[in-house]
């Protein structure tokens, strides 16, 4: 039986209601009902669309719990109204009613006046056999005038009327839904961009559809996401957990079950390539020039050299340059090692077993690399002030014999060797840092082929604590510090390439680490980096996976925690990862070295969240890839690229044009059968200009 009324459930807010109370609506079938102050006396008043009758009812509310008879408004003959909205349209300070009238292929507004009283209804056509479904209100332009969206699902589309603001609407503006029949509509920042999206059901096909905001009002094309339903109806939106992102509810009618889609950074769309040396290794970014775009440097293992790609600040980069560096380069790293404030460039060379240093000029080229020898079969290298004397040294991990190297640097680009203290077994990647807080740098190092990683505690003296053991997941690949949990102490991130995880370990004060907690990733994760890519002020970590040519993208909680992985593909093997900000938009973007297929892949990330479009830049055949950093090393405001060529005995530079593309790569010379495999920038030699270090794994030298 057909009952034509409203009924109102009271809360006793513990989850809870009283009995129900109806209000007879007459014959009026009512078929949407929204609850607001439409006269301004702090008590929630009561309006239905009454599909029957062809009109509107409001229901004053009383003080007593009751309300008032209903006061009704016709919406025209045949008018079949569907769905209603509540906005003060022309800033009168009293709330108007909207109405999608469904049989009349338009949109009515009644003005409220001051005395509880509305004017007779205005309409706004929406377009022939367009049957408007569903209305929702929002500020589409920002100009402080409420706009109207509806689903039109007769014509297949979403319309959106914007205010002029005289009482008055622009002619509507559709997005054509496909073949679907979109229903409900509503409102929300889901980017958090600050600009109203749309979100909708689709009504024939299993899906809704996210129509994102622009600055002018407009929207983009729908974005459609499965709902294994075709007859979604109604939909809420709400931050269901907590996560200060936008989440969608789906009522879906033939299956009986509602949706939930929860909301969350969506990553990135596309990769792009670009060629570098053979094998690359390891990747890092930083402005090398100076024209404050972002460049790229990798570590090419195969060609013995650094691959430099310097960025036009779109998130496109130049072809790659190459500089020569050791035998296998294996890492790369940046920094300006002789204070000129340029940057230069650090690789550890796993073949010669040596670091070398390439010193930056301002205009983002690099001098000849100068070596140093350490252990045997240098991997990693970090750089840092050990020894509080204000210049930057070098620390070096050496696979083969189980040991960390100390280079202190002069402060002019040269360095004179420190000591080397016992790293565990296989130290594969080495991070500093600050963990107990006492001003003084600590080392920790990822022991591949076992499962713990390896801690020394530095006394700022160049001298280090007896090693601290953790255990981590299965052979640990590589190591970063980052403060996770907001809690001023490092934490540290460690990818588990056997077991197929990161393991991340918070810090305690006195530089102790809690026992880890593991987070699958995918196949083989060689390496790992840290930031806040979704602008939630807590860190996030992205890893990428050697033999599932992807990486993961793991969003952090404000107390350590991570969310569940997301994938994107990249190019074959890849072994390293950098972030940066390549077209200047404020968002993070990557940049990963690819082993196999000789390149790098761009991954931009764009308002909606998603992984952009990828562009290669070669670094030339048999370059082996191995490492990459990024600087500004031409001192013209723009990022570039330093790659580590271990196959072809050099280091490839890329500069950048500052719209996240680069020039050509210009190469380096490391010497023959040098291989560089890790690299670093700096300025070693207080010139202002950023230099180049490396790790030349074939001739054992720095």
């Amino acid at each position: 039986m057909i009952r034509n009324n409203i009924s109102i459930f009271q809360g006793f807010g513990n989850g809870s209601f009283a009995k129900q109370i109806e209000f007879s609506t007459g014959s009026s079938h009512p078929i949407a009902i929204i609850a607001v102050d439409f006269n301004n006396d702090s008590l929630l008043d009561i309006a239905t669309a009454n599909y029957g009758t062809h009109s509107v009812s409001i229901f004053y509310g009383y003080a007593n719990e009751t309300f008032s008879l209903p006061i009704t408004y016709s919406t025209g003959y045949d008018s079949r109204p569907s769905a209603l909205a509540a906005g003060d349209f022309n800033k009168d300070y009293c709330l108007d009613l909207a109405i999608a009238n469904y049989g009349t292929n338009n949109v009515g507004i009644l003005f409220g006046n001051d005395n509880k009283t509305f004017t007779k209804q205005k309409t706004f056509s929406t377009g022939l056999d367009s049957h408007p479904y569903s209305i929702v209100v929002g500020d589409f332009n920002a100009d402080n005038f409420l706009d109207i969206a509806i689903t039109n699902s007769g014509t297949h589309q979403v319309g959106v009327l914007i205010n002029n603001g005289n009482e008055t609407f622009a002619s509507q503006v559709t997005y054509t839904i496909s073949t679907a029949s979109p229903y409900a509509i509503d409102v929300g920042d889901f980017n958090q961009d600050h600009r109203l999206d749309i979100v909708i059901t689709n009504n024939g096909i299993e899906n809704i559809g996210v129509l994102l905001g622009c600055e002018n009002g407009a929207f983009e094309n729908p974005i459609m996401y499965s709902t294994r339903s075709s007859s979604s109806i109604s939909l809420a939106i709400g931050d269901l957990n907590k996560d200060h992102r936008l989440d969608v509810i789906v009522v879906n009618n033939d299956t009986g079950s509602i949706d939930i889609f929860l909301g969350r950074y969506e990553g990135f769309p596309n990769e792009t390539r670009y060629s570098v040396g053979n094998l690359p290794r390891s990747v890092a970014v930083s402005d090398f020039n100076k024209d404050n775009r972002l460049d790229i440097v990798v570590a090419n293992y195969g060609s013995d050299d650094v691959s430099i790609l310097f960025g036009y600040g779109n998130g496109s980069f130049t072809t790659e340059k190459r500089y020569s560096v050791g035998s296998q380069p294996f890492f790369v790293a940046i920094g300006d090692v002789n204070n000129d404030t340029q940057l230069d460039i650090i690789v550890a060379n796993n073949g010669s077993n040596d670091v070398s240093v390439l010193l930056g000029y301002k205009n983002g080229s690099f001098r000849k690399e100068t070596r140093y020898s350490v252990g045997s079969g240098p991997h990693s290298v970090a750089i840092g002030d050990v020894n509080n004397d204000t210049q930057l040294d070098i620390v070096v991990s050496n696979f083969y014999s189980n040991d960390v190297s100390i280079l202190l640097g002069y402060g002019n680009g040269s360095f004179r060797k420190g000591k080397r203290y016992s790293a565990g077994y296989y130290p594969i990647s080495v991070a500093i840092g600050d963990f107990n807080n006492d001003n003084r740098l600590d080392i920790v190092i990822a022991n591949d082929d076992n499962d713990y990683v390896t801690v020394l505690l530095g006394y700022g003296n160049d001298y280090f604590t007896n090693e601290t053991r953790y255990t981590v997941g299965s052979w640990p690949f590589s190591v970063v510090l980052n403060d996770f949990n907001n809690d001023t102490r490092l934490d540290m991130v460690v990818a588990n390439y056997l077991s197929n995880d990161v393991s991340i370990l918070l810090g305690h004060e006195n530089g102790s680490f809690t026992n880890e907690t593991r987070y699958s990733v995918g196949t083989y994760p060689s390496s790992v980096a840290t930031g806040d890519f979704n602008n939630d002020s807590r860190l996030d970590i992205v890893v990428v996976n050697y033999y599932s040519d992807d990486v993961n993208m793991l969003l952090g909680y404000e107390n350590g925690s991570f969310t569940k992985e997301k994938r994107y593909s990249v190019g074959y093997s890849p072994v390293s990862v950098a972030i940066g900000d390549f077209n200047n938009d404020t968002r993070l973007d990557l940049v990963v070295a690819n082993k196999d297929s000789n390149d790098v892949s761009v991954l931009l990330q764009y308002n909606r969240g998603a992984i952009a479009y990828e562009m290669a830049y070669a670094s030339g055949g048999g370059s082996s890839l191995q490492c990459i950093v990024i600087g500004d090393l031409n001192s013209d405001g723009n990022m570039d690229i330093v790659l580590a060529n271990y196959g072809t005995n050099n280091v490839g530079v890329l500069f950048g044009y500052g719209n996240g593309s680069f020039k050509n790569q210009m190469m380096l010379s490391t010497g023959l059968n040098s291989h560089p495999n890790s690299i670093t920038l700096g300025d070693f030699n207080g010139d202002n200009l950023i230099d180049i270090a490396m790790v030349n794994y074939g001739t054992r030298q720095v």
